[in-house]
């Protein structure tokens, strides 16, 4: 049991996150070039250039440092999610794409919805990974996962005595928000992440009722 909690409590892996970050540059590379804000090259050069020095920060516990080039890195990617979402909506009335190439760029722009909202969960709740490995508690002070529900004379048995979330938890609020336009398993309970859920809920939901009025219309 001892070597388990041992096992928790080892600095959360950041590996899962940057490769969020090189997810959305791949895949704003993939979109067509009418849905991308300036040069295709700029974000993804954005991101790597950024990327970089945010490990390095981390590594060598330059704490403030990475808390502000890791939101800087979130707001830009959310700046150019946001961009092409609008660009998205100017596109629709001009039927320039045909339907398949319209789906494809809706469902790329929602799946970096889900990936730009879980690495801003990930990123503020609990003033960020790095505070809450130093602070060793328990759960989550923004969100109420399933094993923050559990009573505390049982959490033992559980093996979550001091289960802390990680990037793939709110990988997986992010995307049951995206597809269900709402809080599931993980009721919100920060106002900030209440407001960040709203904005994730609306980019998801204009890309699917976008979609699907392309779809009637072509019926």
């Amino acid at each position: 049991m001892s070597n388990q909690h041992d096992h928790v409590d080892k600095p959360e892996p950041r590996w899962q996150a940057v490769l969020a970050f090189v997810a959305i540059a791949a895949i704003y590379l993939a979109l067509p070039r009418n849905l991308i804000v300036g040069p295709a090259w700029l974000l993804p050069t954005l991101i790597a250039v950024l990327l970089i020095p945010t490990v390095m920060s981390h590594r060598t516990g330059k704490r403030s440092l990475n808390r502000a080039l890791g939101i800087t890195i979130n707001g830009i990617t959310t700046i150019a999610l946001i961009g092409s979402v609008v660009l998205l909506v100017r596109a629709l009335p001009s039927h320039k794409e045909s339907p398949l190439a319209l789906l494809r760029s809706g469902g790329l722009l929602w799946l970096t919805n889900v990936i730009v909202f879980a690495l801003w969960y990930w990123r503020l709740d609990g003033g960020g990974p790095t505070l809450r490995q130093e602070r060793k508690e328990f759960g989550s002070t923004s969100f109420l996962f399933p094993q923050m529900q559990i009573p505390h004379d049982e959490r033992a048995q559980f093996e979550c005595m001091r289960w802390r979330p990680r990037f793939m938890d709110y990988f997986f609020v992010s995307f049951t928000q995206s597809s269900t336009f709402g809080p599931t398993d993980a009721p919100l309970l920060a106002r900030w992440a209440k407001i960040f859920a709203m904005i994730q809920i609306f980019i998801s939901l204009s890309i699917v009722i976008l979609l699907i009025s392309r779809a009637v219309g072509v019926l």
